[in-house]
């Protein structure tokens, strides 16, 4: 949609000539005979309206025109309704228009509508709410045609546009829902996802009708099945936070049951969910195999976040998981690449290291499971301080008593050493007394 801009000054067309001039250019080349005989009714000036409304009607003629002259008709054809008093009378339609297929044109043709679908946004006052449907009629062209990366740049601009068109929520709603449609048709889940959570947040909180409306269930419901069976979603409590996702409690109560469990619970819990409502998630048309694979990733990252020591039997993996033993690092090596949790396989000790561990929700629960690791790390230091503290005294002491050994060895040299001076004095002494004799 290289065409589009968000710029305060719109785009201008260079049209040369007067509107009933144009509009009988137009009329020829369409091949209008309604909007003809209107325009050639004699002195009196045919009404405005009524002619635009004729050439309107003829619009789709214009899909059926040589390539290189669409462009230019086009441009001529918007150009003649902006002339309207209450050009948004024409707009939907002429759009609707300019959205079908090309049939002289099976390469250039999405490209050619789509630029005349642009010109249209950009040739109307940035606030102006008409530019709302139009947008509409553009998405809706855009998912047709799968030309979601078109779209792309001017998404961080959208909340902008909305607020400056005053559209309102349900308007507000069906675009983001229309852009997480095209998102969707072009494999982009995350981006889909992202806006339709979007669209979720239009409802009005304080009332409940609203929430439990027949498109907030809708909405809510797909929601919750895209989150639950994606393989990059593993974290609920944002969508679990929206009011028309509580609602589910509710109306929909086992796709509540189901959330809560992916969410916060284990594989058990899952079995147990199927054992009570048998044959629920084949009929719902879910992936079972999906969502078996995804609530053992998770029950995984709940063993790893409350095993306190942070090493993990194959044993208790096997348990919880419901594998055999020879499967551990094929589930290890999965939950690693989910990003659930990091560590390192000990394959001589049977253990799972776990360096780091993502919490799948964190309340009251959660609380206590870090204060108990964090008892269990204080408890660890504690007995590293003592081993510490011990060595440091049998240190300390080991050099007091070499201290003093080497004292008492010097003291005794030194001593022993003047003893034997003192002898050879003496020897020296008789040995003259005696020359002397």
């Amino acid at each position: 949609m290289t065409a589009v801009k968000s710029d305060a000054q719109p785009q201008l067309l260079f049209v040369d000539g007067s509107f009933e001039e144009l509009a009988k250019e137009m009329a020829d080349y369409l091949k209008a005979e309604d909007a003809k005989q209107l325009l050639g009714g004699g002195d009196k000036a045919p009404s405005k309206e009524d002619v635009l409304a004729k050439l309107v009607a003829a619009s789709s003629a214009l899909n059926t025109v040589p390539e290189k002259e669409y462009t230019a008709a086009s441009n001529l054809m918007i150009h003649l309704v902006l002339q309207s008093s209450d050009p948004k009378k024409y707009l939907p339609a002429l759009c609707a228009n300019f959205a079908k297929p090309m049939g002289n044109s099976p390469v250039h043709g999405a490209g050619l509508s789509l630029n005349a679908l642009s010109t249209v946004f950009n040739l109307l006052e940035p606030a102006d709410p008409i530019r709302a449907r139009v947008f509409m009629e553009i998405l809706k062209f855009l998912k047709a045609h799968g030309m979601f990366d078109s779209l792309r740049p001017y998404l961080e601009r959208l909340p902008e546009w909305l607020d400056s068109w005053g559209a309102g929520e349900e308007i507000e709603r069906k675009i983001y829902e229309e852009v997480a449609d095209v998102a969707a048709e072009a494999g982009e889940e995350s981006e889909s996802y992202n806006f339709l959570l979007k669209a979720l947040h239009t409802f009005d909180a304080d009332d409940k009708e609203e929430l439990t409306s027949d498109d907030a269930q809708r909405l809510a419901l797909r929601a919750v099945k895209i989150a639950i069976l994606s393989n990059s979603y593993f974290l609920f409590q944002d969508l679990r936070a929206i009011p028309s996702i509580q609602t589910l409690s509710e109306t929909h109560p086992v796709y509540s049951q189901l959330l809560d469990i992916f969410a916060e619970q284990d594989l058990e819990d899952y079995n147990d969910f199927n054992d009570e409502h048998e044959g629920w998630v084949a009929q719902q048309k879910l992936d079972g195999e999906k969502l078996h694979r995804k609530i053992r990733l998770l029950t995984f990252a709940s063993l790893a976040a409350a095993t306190p020591s942070r090493e993990i039997a194959y044993d208790k993996i096997c348990k919880a998981l419901q594998i055999p033993a020879d499967e551990v690092e094929r589930w290890t090596i999965d939950v690693v690449r989910a990003g659930l949790v990091e560590g390192k396989l000990s394959q001589q000790r049977r253990m799972f290291l776990v360096h780091k561990v993502t919490y799948r929700v964190f309340g009251q629960k959660q609380y206590q499971e870090l204060a108990n690791r964090v008892d269990h790390w204080r408890a660890t230091l504690n007995n590293v301080l003592t081993v510490l503290k011990q060595e440091q005294s049998a240190a300390k002491t080991a050099r007091e008593r070499e201290t003093q050994e080497l004292e008492r060895k010097l003291t005794s040299a030194t001593t022993g050493g003047s003893g034997n001076q003192g002898g050879d004095r003496r020897r020296h002494q008789r040995e003259r007394t005696d020359n002397d004799d």
